[in-house]
């Protein structure tokens, strides 16, 4: 086959392109122009358009390497052609039949696919891009076959005769089996007690992990030790017990704001109990006494209580208050925590029997 042949040949194979299009094209039917401004039409147009950019560079690609291969195309290369015209010309037949059964479907349908576009305009475009992909895979193939470039498979690697199989194992650790002739070539010459040394290095995988644990030792103790520019475990303990101690302040801070009648306990401390001491005198005394021993409010020293002597209970008096026996509300002047000292102080000063006591009042309660 010469060149003119060639030239010929691939000139009608684009013009068969070319033409196949035709038959979609027929059964196209002008759209109104405003749907060339549709923002699905101009995707599908600009798509269109870089395929077509495409096809023309491949086809340019494929005419040269028809000139520049002419001297390797042979009988049987040039019945390969052949037959992929035939391919693609039915390829071809068979997408315009595609594209004329997708127009007549869309117009049996009523309703549009993209709104403002019409079906007969999407469907159109997409058969051109579905047509120009085509175009492009069988310019590539042809290409392929044009320049020689052909699928090889792969053939097995012939056994030698006496040559142990090599197993994944061997080829990771890159080693291999030995039998006694091939001890003997490997034998280093060192024996002791009759244990001889044979030449079998370390594997790949180990003697890479041996440098990159020396690269990674140098960076380290040029982070950590020369330019500090990383805390050392000892520091990093010294930050995390830092940010752990701050957490728990902010934890206990909040958790002594979230004391209620349903889970206070009682404070033992003696900060807590000598704050509730203050606060008794400061809001209490005038009622229940100095020593809780009771004026114009209860003895609170005694085991009668008027409204329970729980810790929970007495709690729950001091926050809602008694109104109709001129006990207020305290809630909004304490704090919880406060609170919690508050009942804890009144709790810490049951039986301690000071001196001129208020009569007993309310149900008597054991502990």
């Amino acid at each position: 086959m010469n060149k003119k042949s060639i030239t010929i040949t691939g000139l009608s194979l684009f013009s068969l392109c070319l033409l196949s299009t035709l038959p979609a094209a027929a059964q196209y039917k002008p759209a109104p122009p405003s749907e060339v401004w549709h923002p699905v039409a101009l995707v599908l147009l600009t798509v269109i358009i870089g395929l077509l950019i495409a096809i023309v560079v491949l086809g340019s690609a494929v005419i040269s390497a028809m000139d520049i291969y002419r001297d390797r195309i042979k009988s049987e290369k040039s019945k390969a052609v052949a037959t992929i015209v035939l391919l693609l010309a039915g390829l071809f037949s068979a997408d315009s039949v595609f594209a004329q059964e997708t127009t007549e479907a869309a117009k049996a349908v009523s309703t549009t696919v993209v709104s403002g576009l019409s079906d007969t305009s999407f469907y159109l475009l997409i058969s051109v891009i579905t047509l120009q992909i085509l175009i492009i895979i069988s310019m590539l193939y042809t290409l392929r076959v044009l320049v020689g470039i052909k699928s090889k498979k792969k053939k097995k690697k012939e056994e030698i005769p006496g040559k142990p199989k090599v197993n994944w194992f061997e080829r990771l650790n890159d080693t291999k089996s030995l039998d006694a002739a091939s001890e003997e070539e490997q034998d280093m010459g060192h024996d002791y007690d009759g244990i001889r040394e044979l030449n079998n290095p370390t594997p790949p995988w180990w003697r890479w992990s041996f440098y990159f644990s020396i690269v990674f030792a140098v960076v380290y103790f040029w982070r950590f030790q020369i330019t500090h520019s990383a805390p050392s475990q000892l520091e990093e303990l010294a930050i995390a017990e830092a940010a752990a101690a701050e957490a728990k302040e902010e934890y206990l801070k909040n958790a002594a704001n979230n004391i209620d009648e349903n889970n206070v306990t009682l404070l033992t401390g003696a900060d807590d109990i000598a704050g509730g001491q203050k606060l008794f005198a400061a809001n209490c005394a005038a009622c229940h006494g100095a020593e809780g021993q009771g004026v114009v409010g209860p003895n609170l020293t005694d085991d009668y209580w008027l409204h329970g002597g729980q810790l929970k209970e007495v709690f729950s008096t001091i926050k809602y208050g008694v109104p109709e026996k001129g006990m207020k509300s305290w809630k909004d002047d304490f704090s919880p925590k406060q609170l919690a000292q508050l009942a804890s102080y009144i709790k810490s000063i049951h039986g301690s029997n000071p001196p001129n006591p208020k009569e007993q009042q309310g149900t008597l309660e054991k502990e």
